[in-house]
């Protein structure tokens, strides 16, 4: 078989349950009907709970300590010492086409210069061209449509930063037509593509279409609201404690003044709210999720007019979860529970053998996966020291991992979080202050079966003592095995790739 065309599909801050496959509550048809023509890996985790760093990770196959994008502030600016090559660069090299639309968050511009397109050969942003996110050659959203762009920026201005206050999750009804929505944009540049791509049958398409939500803010088209009914919604879970217990996050908290601030802020508006609005912010994310499925069904739609979709690997992921008011209305993501590191990951597509489609894969998967899988189905070249899996292959992980080391905004980022996960059993190992200060290691453990919600720390408790030995032996394993592997190395070959035997 000739190399396949690779679609790439991805939402931002989607948790692994907002795809009706998993709640049917969650109206998200296009994702469904794409689901039941793979494989949804149901365990799937990101590297790091925020955008920067887990983006950089899926895109060069690093970990955050290894790619050294850690927090939403990193940023690789000199693109002549990057880590690795990254997923555009390497598929257009083995001779794709490649079109990107949408979120990348390489974070790597300088005010009056854009950043490397890094492989892409068309490229379109939901962004101004004033962003950090600006790519050279780019079309950013207020080139072609500035007075949409304002109209959003209007709409959501008291949102906050991120739009992530708590009226930006609270939300409201969006007035403006769905094209003046950022994400409005970035799908019209892609169906203006797709409606004049040319297949060649020597170089096949890598699509990257990545929208900017379900993120918050919520300000939803009311088509999507109406889908859904209040009375429907779920009240919160209730832990069994008023403040959070002595955890990874309660210790970020005690040395970062943003983490601690977001949090009480927007915590203490929204114990004014009342029941109905909390259930309304669950309702208004499961809207956006519609709203997002939406553009992805129209462009599956659009590949499956153009016979784009023969020959063809789908992929759809997150870049992670969202807590959406869970241990006691926690909002956002920067912690290492389920519904801020799970992630929604599908790999679909006649490539897929027959029997594995509609399927789930409850192994160990990371987003780091994603490179070794991709290149393996696409014969550009791989990269030895990724600490990834070929996903379609019968390798297996022993766990999952996921690093947190603050949000970005401290001067002394925190001590880093490190997860080792399994389908059964949780580990969190963590130290308290900051970086630089040499604090003992203290730890969480959690029964997910038992426990789905993680409020119940077992890491001191004598029943657990094999398992939270074995969990700690697999987790200090794993990281040295891929840590030892790269990205460089200080020897005389200094910044060189490492090659895999046989190899120029």
């Amino acid at each position: 078989m000739s190399r396949p065309n690779i679609i790439f599909l991805m939402t931002d801050q989607q948790r692994w349950d907002a795809l009706g496959c998993v709640n049917p509550l969650v109206h998200t048809p296009g994702l469904d009907a794409l689901a039941r023509e793979g494989i949804r890996f149901d365990q799937a985790v990101c590297q790091a709970p925020m955008c920067v760093p887990s983006r950089n990770s899926l895109m060069f196959g690093l970990y955050p300590s290894q790619t050294g994008v850690r927090n939403n502030r990193g940023a690789l600016l000199d693109e002549s010492r990057l880590p690795g090559t990254p997923l555009p660069q390497l598929l257009s090299d083995a001779g794709y086409f490649c079109a990107g639309f949408g979120k990348a968050h390489w974070n790597h511009a300088l005010p009056g210069k854009p950043g490397a397109r890094r492989g892409f050969h068309v490229r379109a942003e939901g962004q101004s061209r004033s962003s950090i996110l600006c790519e050279e050659g780019a079309v950013m959203m207020d080139d072609e449509d500035p007075e949409g762009l304002r109209a959003y920026y209007e709409e959501t201005r008291e949102f906050g930063g991120g739009e992530e206050n708590a009226l930006g999750y609270l939300g409201k009804p969006s007035l403006l037509p769905e094209e003046h929505h950022r994400d409005g944009f970035i799908f019209r540049k892609c169906m203006d593509f797709l409606e004049t791509w040319t297949p060649r049958e020597d170089q096949p398409l890598f699509l990257y279409f990545s929208l900017i939500k379900p993120h918050a803010g919520f300000n939803i088209p009311p088509r999507y609201e109406a889908m859904y009914r209040l009375e429907d919604i779920p009240e919160l879970p209730a832990p069994p404690w008023s403040e959070e217990p002595d955890t990874h996050i309660a210790a970020a908290m005690k040395v970062s003044p943003s983490l601690w601030d977001v949090h009480f802020q927007r915590r203490a508006a929204l114990e004014k709210a009342s029941p109905e609005d909390r259930r309304r912010i669950t309702l208004r994310y499961w809207a956006n999720c519609t709203f997002m499925d939406s553009f992805l069904g129209r462009v599956l739609k659009k590949i499956r007019e153009k016979g784009l979709d023969r020959n063809t690997l789908f992929v759809f992921c997150s870049d992670h979860g969202e807590m959406l008011g869970e241990r006691d209305l926690r909002y956002s993501k920067y912690c290492l529970f389920d519904s801020s590191v799970r992630v929604p990951l599908i790999l679909a597509g006649d490539v897929i053998p027959a029997a594995l489609r509609g399927t789930r894969d409850s192994r160990p998967a990371m987003l780091t996966d994603l490179l070794p899988t991709l290149c393996a189905v696409s014969g550009a070249r791989a990269d030895p020291r990724w600490p990834g899996l070929d996903l379609l292959s019968v390798a297996r992980h022993r766990g999952s991992f996921c690093e947190f080391s603050g949000c970005g905004t401290e001067r002394l980022q925190p001590a880093p979080a490190w997860m080792w996960r399994t389908a059964d059993w949780k580990l969190i190992l963590f130290r308290d202050g900051n970086v630089l200060e040499d604090t003992p290691l203290r730890g969480e453990l959690y029964d997910l079966r038992a426990d789905p919600h993680e409020w119940f720390n077992r890491f001191g408790d004598p029943a657990c003592a094999e398992i939270r030995q074995r969990l700690t032996m697999d987790l200090l394993a794993h990281i040295s095995s891929a840590f030892a592997r790269g990205p460089a190395f200080g020897d005389y070959r200094g910044l060189a790739p490492i090659t895999p035997p046989g190899a120029d």
